[in-house]
């Protein structure tokens, strides 16, 4: 009988995960799977995500939209969404007792509302399917002498694997870049994706907290332009139509040092001209009332109060004494108020980068390295990223699972 084959993963996280379980499962006794975890802690980015309940994936069921939703890294995950997507998602959590369910918004969580649940489940597959997990292991090094992988271990050990699966996430200080690199690949310098943006402007000072459902923000002088709800916090501007741009945006925000301006619309579908009409409509209408304080557009009133403010109003103006000119500086300041940026804050703690090992170089049939036979890549290791909402966890079970399956063949 021949001796087991051995196939080491690279990384605790989602995607290392989801790789040696499918790998294992497929595997049985036919082999044997190690997982090194070069931290004492497994799985911290599934702790975190969706405020602490784990927003697993998205309820986009069609690959070719699916892929829009990923600034680096669409085209090459198009085959890979029709080999497992988030209807595989669901139903392999679902299969292991993990119900989940639907926000209005499309993203996806365990019925529990609690990312221990997502946690708990990977975990015990893993135990189920015997992948041997070490913590605090980093991996220093990898080696290849004909077919037999070499790895160095921080103590300084060596062990022979038949296959590794790199998933060590994009984060510049991860092993796996390193790895990538000594065997020939090329990697696409990461630098921080899903980000907030810092202003300082009088306009949205004190008002911490207030969001607007629906805006469309655009970043003058670029192509870039992305809608969705965006939030006033302390330093700034987030939410989701923030947190697009800035994914969209990644590599162009980083080379100009986090200085940039944006513009919103606070009303879309409103432009400026159909706001103006719409604006002396109310200003007839509504002669004696003043402007502060009877608002036409859909629009938290301290918010409202500050356009007017900052378009040149008093406070106290009736809209019958609103001159043309005034109503032209309002339009402006509801449908292109421009902000600068000056800086920018991580979401939460979802660290996520655009960059990594460039994708022409990687099989997104198996997520075998085209440098390098029986090494796989697999998650934000590749220089893929998704926007918020879920697409990030989805690109890790997908080439998790491929990179296992291929391994466990």
């Amino acid at each position: 009988m021949p001796p087991p084959r051995r196939i080491a993963v690279l990384g605790g996280g989602a995607a290392g995960f989801f790789a040696a379980i499918t790998c294992a499962e497929h595997l049985g006794k036919a082999g044997k799977v190690t997982l090194f975890e070069s931290t004492p802690h497994l799985l911290a980015k599934v702790r975190i995500s969706g405020g602490g309940r784990c927003n697993v994936t998205h309820s986009c069921f069609e690959p070719a939209e699916l892929v829009k939703k990923y600034p680096r890294g669409g085209r090459e995950l198009l085959g890979a969404f029709h080999r497992f997507q988030p209807r595989d998602t669901i139903e392999w959590f679902g299969s292991r007792g993990v119900a989940t369910k639907t926000e209005e918004d499309g993203r996806m969580f365990p019925t529990t509302d609690d990312s221990a649940t997502i946690i708990d489940c990977l975990m015990s597959a893993a135990a189920r399917a015997e992948v041997a997990v070490r913590v605090s292991t980093p991996v220093r090094s990898i080696s290849k002498e004909g077919d037999i992988f070499k790895l160095t271990l921080g103590n300084g050990s060596v062990e022979d694997f038949a296959k590794v699966i790199v998933a060590t996430g994009g984060n510049k200080a991860s092993g796996g870049l390193a790895i990538a690199e000594s065997f020939g690949h090329s990697i696409v310098t990461p630098v921080p994706s899903l980000f907030t943006f810092h202003i300082t402007d009088a306009r949205l000072t004190d008002l911490a907290g207030i969001s607007v459902e629906h805006a469309v923000v655009t970043a003058p002088g670029t192509k870039l332009k992305t809608d969705g709800p965006v939030l006033i916090t302390h330093a700034g501007l987030s939410g989701p139509g923030i947190l697009k741009l800035s994914a969209w945006g990644a590599r162009e925000f980083a080379e100009k040092n986090y200085a940039f301006p944006i513009a919103i619309n606070w009303v879309p579908p409103h432009t400026r001209d159909t706001l103006v009409k719409a604006l002396s409509a109310i200003r007839e209408q509504n002669a004696r009332k003043q402007v502060t304080t009877f608002s036409p557009v859909a629009m938290p009133q301290r918010l409202w109060e500050r356009f007017v403010v900052a378009a040149g109003l008093p406070t106290t103006t009736p809209w019958a004494h609103v001159s043309n000119p005034s109503l032209q500086a309002l339009a402006a300041q509801l449908t292109a108020a421009e902000f600068k940026v000056d800086g920018k804050s991580m979401f939460k703690d979802e660290f996520v980068t655009c960059g990594g090992v460039k994708l022409s170089e990687v099989d997104f049939k198996t997520m075998e390295s085209r440098k390098c036979a029986g090494l796989h890549f697999a998650g934000e290791v590749l220089d893929i990223d998704g926007v918020t909402g879920g697409f990030n966890f989805q690109n890790a079970w997908t080439t998790g699972y491929l990179a296992g399956m291929a391994c466990a063949g």
